[in-house]
């Protein structure tokens, strides 16, 4: 095995960037899908480390510590470009798209048990593949790994788990670009915002000063300092939820509150500078987990898992394109939403976000989608989805 430090992970994730920047500009697929720059470096990687492992029998080790702090900075760079004024607009957006997600959940697993009725997968197994592993994503299915095999004799649960949750992950992030591509060009939606994109921008036309920096370091530090505190009061009351969800709540408190007192002081919401600082935190962390990726280990998949990976990708496109977009007005908003759901749902919610950071790149912003997306992923679904797992489980029992 051969092991990595952090810096230099943090160098071959820099690379994989520009491979996935290099491979988009040359690729016309690429481009025409909208497919993240990160997706298509991380993926090109994991194979050839997983070529390397089958060839020379070698694993490459990589230290992922940094890659946990980027997303809580990257999500609390989301919190600070939450205006209370863009969440009313967007409260409707909001419910409808909660009341859709939590529904899914319920479609989701049902899917996963019509394939195990028609292949040689053990019941719980349509379960354990589907809301999961793929809108719990890997710290779900590791979660729930051990119940499976002890109540249901699944003693590789968390292989399969693990295995759904990292298919997932990669097609989440290929389906929703094209999912926004299609929607927008056959209705011929365009963005009606006049705001900065708040993440990810053409860097190569902005102008950005070191002291605008310096502002967005600070303040993101003190979000984060916030979302540590919440995150403490949370669990001191028994509730468990990631990291980067109080520290979004730390954002969305600052930039609700500092801008109101001191009005003439400089606040990075909605600037060039908050977007820059996203980006690059995203697209890191994005790089990492892709790249980290064991492919070898899914080797030993049986053809129903895949075909019930298949299904579960046919449902969530056809579920987005006329059930998502439908509900949420069918225009260009619920466009990037409908991306976004779909990384969401097979996948998680950096994923999603990096689906709608791709369209918004190309075809202007939607800060609502920025806002309505995340919420659902991070809090809503996590908590809703530990009672329907439940649920179904009490019923196969």
């Amino acid at each position: 095995m051969m092991e990595l430090d952090a810096r230099q992970t943090l160098i071959l994730a820099v690379l994989v960037l520009f491979l996935g920047r290099y491979l988009n500009q040359k690729v016309a697929f690429l481009q025409r899908y909208n497919i993240p720059e990160p997706v298509t470096g991380g993926i090109l990687a994991s194979i050839v480390f997983s070529a390397i492992y089958f060839i020379f029998d070698h694993s490459i080790d990589f230290s992922l510590k940094q890659r946990d702090l980027l997303l809580v900075v990257f999500f609390t760079c989301v919190g600070l470009s939450a205006r209370f004024t863009t969440l009313l607009q967007g409260g409707k957006a909001l419910v409808t798209l909660l009341i859709i997600a939590v529904c899914y959940l319920f479609i989701q697993n049902f899917t996963g048990l019509g394939v195990t009725l028609i292949s040689d997968l053990a019941t719980p197994v349509g379960v354990l593949g589907s809301s999961v592993s793929l809108s719990g994503g890997h710290g779900t299915a590791i979660a729930w790994a051990p119940t499976f095999v002890k109540d249901f004799g699944i003693s590789n649960a968390m292989e399969i788990g693990i295995a759904c949750a990292t298919f997932g992950l990669v097609l989440g992030g290929i389906c929703g670009g094209p999912i926004a591509s299609f929607l927008i060009n056959r209705y011929k939606l365009a963005s009606t915002s006049s705001e900065h994109i708040s993440v990810g921008f053409d860097d190569e036309k902005e102008k950005i000063t070191v002291h605008h920096i310096y502002s967005v370091v600070l303040v993101v530090a003190i979000g984060i300092g916030i979302g540590v505190n919440l995150h403490q009061l949370i669990e001191s009351f028994g509730i468990k939820l990631p990291i980067f969800v109080p520290c979004l709540f730390g954002g969305i408190i600052l930039t609700n509150t500092i801008p109101l007192i001191w009005k003439k002081l400089y606040w990075p919401t909605g600037t060039k500078s908050l977007a820059l600082i996203s980006d690059f935190s995203l697209g890191l962390f994005l790089a990492m987990s892709l790249m980290s990726l064991q492919l070898w280990t899914l080797i030993d998949l049986a053809l129903p898992i895949l075909l019930l990976l298949a299904m579960q990708v046919l449902v969530v496109v056809l579920f987005s394109i006329f059930i998502v977009f439908r509900a949420l007005g069918k225009n260009y908003d619920a466009a990037i939403m409908a991306s976004g759901y779909a990384g969401l749902a097979l996948g998680a919610t950096p994923t999603a976000i990096a689906n709608m950071t791709a369209v918004t790149k190309r075809y202007g912003a939607s800060p609502q989608a920025f806002i309505v997306v995340p919420l659902i992923g991070a809090f809503f679904i996590d908590i809703s989805n530990a009672f329907i797992i439940q649920l179904f489980l009490s019923w196969l029992s």
